[in-house]
């Protein structure tokens, strides 16, 4: 169980919703491709991090500051001897390593993950003296693809291939020291550090009119919803879910791309078009939001 668990960030979650909604440019389904591949990536090795035995506190996902330069540690893993820092990757295909620099097979360049991580160790570890605190860290690029190859791997740079992940993980599961109260106050530290929304994300422009409204099936996002009784069904795939909690996530959907825009009875509405009574829109979100104002000006927050 990690002491801080992954979620999906912002910007891949505005990234999904967009997609649904709009027409995305061959780039910037690119950019949303590689996002939601990398994440994939991170959530593989997090299932492998949960298997270990030994007393250790797992932070994933940490986005951290040192004057004021962000830098970010895909998964921590704090044990009693040291702090194990890893880049994952999920990188697919041939790659070769020349010069200290990476090629995908096409000569192509792509940015070298060993400068990724040597930045983010060296300002982690300026981070940690900052805090007078002073931990052996280990820092580690992971390649979680099974179908990746790296032609001309160095034998002496920090690289763990998917075929070696498993005896890392057994390796470190042998440590039987136990956490003290210094390992657990760290964790706490960097989880109060941890900046939650990233200011550099990578969004497409995109207004309310362009996009495409309707509900969408939690289960294969079709927008093939129709509405029964209690409940909504997906015609494409069957899944059943109550109105109420279609609305709602179209409401979270909804506050999540336009964070600037009031929620009303009549917007959301607009939004959901499946749901054809207002009253019923108006009941779902007078339940679950403070009502703002009286008649057409009232809004929910």
């Amino acid at each position: 169980m990690p002491y801080k668990s992954r979620s999906k960030s912002t910007e891949l979650l505005i990234l999904e919703y967009l997609n649904r909604r709009m027409r995305l440019s061959d780039q910037e389904k690119t950019n949303y491709y590689s996002i939601s591949k990398g994440f994939e990536g991170e959530l593989r090795f997090d299932s492998m991090t949960d298997t270990l035995q030994c007393e250790c506190l797992i932070l994933n996902d940490l986005l951290l500051k040192l004057n004021n330069t962000l830098f970010q540690i895909d998964s921590l893993i704090i044990t009693p001897e040291a702090i194990y820092c890893f880049e994952v990757k999920n990188y697919e295909g041939d790659y070769v390593y020349e010069s200290d620099r990476f090629y995908k097979k096409s000569k192509s360049e792509i940015t070298n993950p060993l400068t990724q991580l040597n930045r983010s160790e060296s300002l982690f570890r300026q981070l940690l003296q900052g805090l007078d605190i002073n931990f052996p860290i280990h820092a580690f690029v992971v390649f979680i693809n099974s179908e990746f190859t790296l032609y001309q791997t160095p034998l002496n740079k920090p690289l763990i291939f998917s075929t070696q992940i498993n005896r890392f993980l057994k390796n470190l599961s042998t440590k039987t020291t136990n956490l003290t109260t210094k390992q657990r106050n760290l964790a706490d530290k960097l989880i109060s550090l941890h900046i939650t929304d990233s200011p550099f994300k990578q969004l497409p422009s995109y207004n309310y009119e362009e996009l495409r409204k309707g509900i969408t099936c939690f289960k294969c996002s079709s927008f093939s919803i129709s509405v029964s009784g209690m409940n909504c069904y997906c015609e494409d795939c069957g899944q059943i879910e109550l109105v109420s909690s279609s609305v709602m996530r179209s409401v979270k959907e909804f506050k999540l791309l336009f964070p600037n825009q009031k929620v009303t009875t009549s917007l959301i509405h607009e939004w959901c078009q499946v749901v054809q009574s207002k009253k019923r829109i108006m009941r779902i979100l007078e339940k679950n939001f403070e009502k703002v104002g009286t008649h057409q000006w009232s809004y929910y927050k």
